[in-house]
C-alpha cells in the first residue's frame, strides 16, 4: 500500500477515536493487535501517528456523515409576539384612595403653669397693644407681657427703661401707624434678666487641610417686662371698623 493511503487510514482513524465514545486506550491496543498490511512488507516505509490527538480542528460535518439517517436536526423560532394598543378611554385606570398619614409633631416644651397663668391673667383685660423695635427686630408687646430680646449691654436687672421705637399702636377702637413711627409713644419696661439662648453647635470642616472642629454658643439675652404704653394719643389715628355680627 502507498505511503499516502498508510497515512489517510490512519487520520481516519484517528478522527473515529476522537469522536467514539470508547476509551481511547481501550481502541489504541486492540487496533495495535490486528495485523496490517504495513507489516507484511518490511521493505516499505511507513509512519504512524499515535492515536491520542488533539481534537481535531475541522468542522463536525465529519460526524454528521457517521450519524444514522433517522437523525435529523430542526431549528425552531420563537413565535412572533402580537402587540396590541389600548386607547386612554377604554383602560382607564381605577382611582386609588390614599388614606393621609397623620403627622403628629412634638410640642415644644411648655413653660412653668405659675408663668402662663400669670402672663395670662396679667394681659387678658389689656385694651391696647404696640409694635416696637429693639435693634433690628419687630415685638408685639402688651402690658404685662414679656418678651426676650438681644442682650442690652447697658442695662442692669431692676432697671426701668424706655423704648420709643414704637411702630404702631392699637386699642379697641382706633390704630396708631406710625410714619415711620408713632410720634411721641413709648414702650415702658423692666429688665428682669440676663440670660444666655440655647446652645447651638457650630461645626467647621476643612477637608483637604484635615481640619474640623466643633464648639457650642450661646448666645447673651435680656429678658424684658412690658408694663406700659403711653404717648401716642396725640398721634392721628386711623378708627377700626366694627364688623356687625
Amino acid at each position: 500500500m502507498p505511503a499516502v493511503g498508510i497515512r489517510a487510514r490512519d487520520f481516519f482513524l484517528s478522527t473515529i477515536l476522537s469522536h467514539s465514545p470508547l476509551r481511547p486506550k481501550t481502541l489504541q491496543s486492540s487496533i495495535r493487535r490486528s495485523p496490517s498490511p504495513s507489516s507484511r512488507a518490511p521493505s516499505m516505509a511507513t509512519a504512524t501517528l499515535p492515536l491520542r490527538l488533539l481534537p481535531s480542528r475541522t468542522p463536525l460535518l465529519h460526524t454528521a456523515a457517521f450519524l444514522p439517517a433517522s437523525t435529523s436536526l430542526s431549528v425552531t423560532a420563537s413565535a412572533p409576539r402580537n402587540w396590541r394598543i389600548f386607547a386612554a378611554a377604554e383602560e382607564a385606570p381605577a382611582p386609588v384612595e390614599a388614606e393621609a398619614e397623620e403627622v403628629v409633631e412634638d410640642a415644644a416644651v411648655p413653660e412653668p403653669v405659675e408663668v402662663q397663668l400669670a402672663a395670662a391673667g396679667a394681659g387678658k383685660d389689656a385694651d391696647i397693644f404696640a409694635v416696637v423695635m429693639i435693634g433690628s427686630r419687630q415685638y408685639i408687646v402688651m402690658p404685662g407681657r414679656y418678651i426676650y430680646t438681644q442682650r442690652l449691654k447697658d442695662a442692669n436687672v431692676n432697671d426701668q427703661i424706655i423704648l420709643n421705637k414704637v411702630l404702631l399702636v392699637s386699642t379697641r377702637d382706633k390704630a396708631y401707624i406710625g410714619m415711620p413711627v408713632v410720634t411721641n409713644a413709648a414702650v415702658h419696661a423692666i429688665v428682669e434678666e440676663q440670660g444666655l439662648d440655647d446652645k447651638v453647635i457650630v461645626f467647621k470642616f476643612k477637608k483637604k487641610k484635615k481640619y474640623q472642629r466643633k464648639a457650642g454658643h450661646r448666645q447673651p439675652n435680656t429678658r424684658l417686662r412690658i408694663t406700659g404704653i403711653s404717648g401716642y394719643e396725640e398721634f392721628p389715628a386711623d378708627p377700626i371698623l366694627q364688623v356687625p355680627a
